[in-house]
Order: C-alpha cells, then structure tokens, then sequence
C-alpha cells in the first residue's frame, strides 16, 4: 500500500456511527423476538461475503440491507411480510445511525491534526445533521451524501464530488469504509487508495488492507509515515 495520503475520507455507517438498533428492530420487539449481539454480527459477515459477489458481477438483484434482514428474519423464523419492508425503511433513515464508539472524536481529531478528512456516504440527504447530532460533525472538511449528490457508492461519481471539494487528486487520497465491493472497489476504481473498516470481521481472511478501530487505522497511517 502506498498511503502518506494528504486527505482521508470516512464512510459513516458501520465506520462512524452504527445502528440504533433498540429502534430498528422495534417491529421484531412487538413480536417477542429480538436477535442476540453476536448474531447480528455472524449476519453481517454473512451478507458482506454474499454482497460482495452479486455487487462484483454486476448482478446487484437486492439491495445490502434486503439481504441482511432476510437473513436475520429466517434466523428468527419471522414471517417477512411487512417486518421486512418496516425494518430495511428503519435503516434507510440516517437519524437511526446514531451510535458512536467510545473514542471516536478524539480519534478523529488526532487524525484531523496530521490529515485533512471529510465523509463520503450513501444517505438520505441527511448525513450532516446526524453526524452534528453526535457531537462529530464539526471535525470534517466536507461532507458528501449521495442524497444530495444523486449517485451513490460504489459509483465513480460520488468519489469524484468529494475529491473536488477536498481539492485533492485521487492518488492523494485514502477511502476509509467497511464494505469491499462498495467502499474499497469503489474507492479503488475512482484512484484513490482504500481501507476496510472491519469491526465485524468479515475480511480477515481476505489479505486486504484493514483495521477493526479508528486506533488501529492511526497506527497504519503511522508506520507508513
């Protein structure tokens, strides 16, 4: 990997802010249902794996979130008539990302002394407010949301938006972002260089370049240094 980047760019979901899921799952709770931590993890693994494979054969039938709650709904044995459709709306809402890791502000500022950084995510046009809301909004640059900008990742375009309002050549620039054929494919087909954000493990086998923490992320920008 290259690296000695000037300018880093963050995904947020599952990067920077992680799902509410006390509130997503809300239809799953009025059945009695509700899957365990470590089983929504072992299914997000799952469908990046499967996602990865339909989304780099160009045969892109449903979307990531489709794929996970059908999973998850099998697991639970729930019937996927209206639950699923309830709960993929639920996770579409940005306002539903608002779980930070422990650490995240001061990671980022750290990164921000050394890095000029920014967003790029695939949102509803509202991705500024929540990352506002959770006291982080403040540490970026530009903040580019395929809400507003009208493509989403892994499509070159919205890379593209956010080169320019970073002002920075693509070579010159690393992605941050947790999966592989959205952020990291996308990423790299638009020049730039390109991080997995892995907390749930699904790429550990894979060689690609990764960290599981902001911390971790800081210590690979370091050694390359």
């Amino acid at each position: 990997m290259q690296l000695k980047p000037e300018v880093i760019l963050f995904d947020v979901g599952n990067t920077l802010l992680f799902p509410n899921w006390e509130r997503i799952l809300a239809p799953l709770k009025e059945l009695g249902v509700l899957p365990r931590p470590e089983q929504l993890q072992a299914i997000e693994r799952q469908t990046k794996n499967q996602f990865d494979e339909i989304v780099t054969h160009g045969t892109v039938d449903q979307g990531f979130w489709q794929l996970f709650y059908s999973h998850l709904l099998e697991l639970l044995n729930v019937s996927q008539d209206g639950v699923g459709r309830a709960l993929n709306e639920a996770t579409r809402q940005s306002c539903n990302w608002d779980r930070i890791r422990p650490g995240t502000r001061a990671a980022l500022e750290q990164i921000g002394s050394k890095y000029r950084i920014g967003v790029i995510s695939n949102a509803d046009g509202k991705i500024a407010e929540v990352l506002q809301v959770c006291g982080i909004g403040d540490c970026f640059l530009s903040i580019t949301d395929s809400g507003i900008i009208g493509h989403e990742k892994p499509h070159p375009a919205i890379f593209a938006a956010a080169l320019r309002a970073m002002k920075v050549a693509p070579e010159h620039a690393i992605y941050v972002g947790d999966v592989y054929a959205v952020d990291y494919l996308g990423a790299r087909n638009a020049g730039m260089q390109a991080v997995l954000f892995d907390v749930a493990g699904a790429y550990r086998e894979r060689g690609l370049p990764r960290v599981e923490s902001l911390q971790e992320l800081q210590e690979l920008l370091e050694a390359a240094a």
